[in-house]
C-alpha cells in the first residue's frame, strides 16, 4: 500500500528547534489532520516535505522512496500563505500552472474547466485573481493544488477564510481524492472540522508529535468522564462524592471524572441523594478537549513567514500565524 512517510524530522533556526524528531505516515486513501498551537511546527514539515525547506536531519519517503523533485511533481501543495499571482486572470493562471506540471495545452484547459466548475468559481474563470474574494481565492488556489491529478495533497489551512457552503465543498472534494486512493494531509484549527472529515489524527507541540491516532483512538482515556443533571440539588453538590473530580459545571448540569478504582455506582447514588437525578450519561472528550489537554498556548515559536507586497508578476501573500 502507498505511503507517505514523515522519518525523524528535525530542523533548527539557530538556537531555536521548530521540529524535533518528528514521525508519522499517511496512507493511500487517508485524511491526516495535522494541528497543534500557532509556531508548533507544522508548516516547518510541509515545507519540508516539499522541498521548500532543508532539514537538519530526518527524511520524507513515498513507497519508501525519498520525495525527491520528480516525486514533488506529483504532490498538489495549498500554502497557508497564497501562492497565486494577483493580476492573473483565473482560467489564464490554472492552465500556467498545469502545464508547468507538465500537462498539454488541450489537457490544461480541460482540468481549468473541471475543478472551476467543481469549486464554484467558473464564473470567474475571466477575472484577476486580485479582484476575488478571499473565499474564491481559497477555492482557486485549491484548483492550483488540483490542477495536475496530483498523487498527494499536502493542505496548509485550506478552510481558512471560507463560508459554511465553500467549507462543505472543499470537505467533499477532499473525501473525493481520498476515496480515489490520495493520501491527505491538511493542517486546521477548525478541529471540529478536522474530527469530522478526518481518518487520523496528528497533535504536534513545540515540533514533537505528543498525540497521534484515529478519533476513537484518541478520544479513549484512562478516565470516565460523565454528565450529570440534578433538579433541586445544592450547589457544589459533586465536590463532595468520593472518587470524583469535577471538571466542568453549567447551569444545569455538572461533568465529572471518575478516578482510577471508582464506579458510577457511588456517584448515582450521591446524584439520588442530592436531589431528582434527571441525567447521567456518560461522555467523551472532543478533539478540542484532547487539544487542550496536551498542547499550550504558548507554544508560538516558530519562525513566521515575511509577507510580500502584491503587484504585477508577484504571487499574492498574507501573513499567515503559521498554524505551523
Amino acid at each position: 500500500m502507498s505511503v507517505l512517510e514523515v522519518d525523524g524530522l528535525t530542523k533548527s533556526y539557530g538556537p531555536l528547534q521548530a521540529l524535533r524528531g518528528l514521525t508519522f505516515t499517511v496512507s493511500a486513501g487517508e485524511i491526516f489532520g495535522f494541528v497543534g498551537s500557532n509556531g508548533a511546527g507544522k508548516t516547518t514539515a510541509m515545507r519540508i516535505a516539499l522541498g521548500v525547506l532543508a532539514p537538519d536531519s530526518g527524511e520524507v519517503r513515498w513507497n519508501g522512496r525519498p520525495l525527491d523533485l520528480q516525486l514533488r511533481r506529483r504532490v498538489g501543495y495549498m500554502p497557508e500563505e497564497r501562492g497565486l499571482y494577483p493580476k492573473m486572470k483565473v482560467g489564464e493562471q490554472l492552465v500556467y500552472l498545469a502545464q508547468l506540471h507538465g500537462l498539454g495545452a488541450a489537457e490544461a484547459h480541460e482540468a481549468m474547466e473541471q475543478w472551476t466548475e467543481r469549486l464554484g468559481v467558473a464564473a470567474r474563470r475571466g477575472d484577476d485573481v486580485e479582484k476575488l474574494s478571499l473565499g474564491n481565492q481559497q477555492r482557486v488556489q485549491l484548483a492550483a493544488a488540483l490542477i495536475h491529478s496530483p498523487d498527494i495533497l499536502v493542505l496548509d489551512e485550506p478552510f481558512s477564510g471560507l463560508d459554511p457552503v465553500a467549507v462543505d465543498v472543499m470537505s467533499s472534494v477532499l473525501r473525493e481524492r481520498a476515496d480515489a486512493g490520495v493520501p491527505v494531509i491538511f493542517s486546521s484549527h477548525q478541529l471540529d472540522l478536522v474530527e469530522r472529515l478526518c481518518d487520523r489524527v496528528g497533535i504536534v507541540r513545540a515540533g514533537e508529535m505528543v498525540a497521534l491516532g484515529t478519533i476513537d483512538e484518541l478520544r479513549t482515556t484512562d478516565t470516565t468522564r460523565w454528565r450529570v443533571a440534578v433538579a433541586d440539588a445544592r450547589p457544589g453538590w459533586a465536590h463532595a462524592v468520593p472518587g470524583v473530580r469535577v471538571v466542568a459545571e453549567g447551569a444545569d448540569h455538572v461533568d465529572v471524572e471518575l478516578l482510577a478504582g471508582t464506579d458510577e455506582d457511588g456517584l448515582v447514588q450521591a446524584a439520588l441523594a442530592a436531589g431528582r437525578l434527571r441525567e447521567l450519561q456518560r461522555v467523551r472528550p472532543s478533539l478540542a478537549d484532547l487539544f487542550r489537554g496536551v498542547v499550550s498556548v504558548d507554544d508560538a515559536t516558530e519562525p513566521q513567514p515575511t509577507p510580500q507586497p502584491a503587484g504585477r508578476g508577484r504571487r499574492l501573500g498574507r501573513r499567515g500565524k503559521d498554524a505551523a
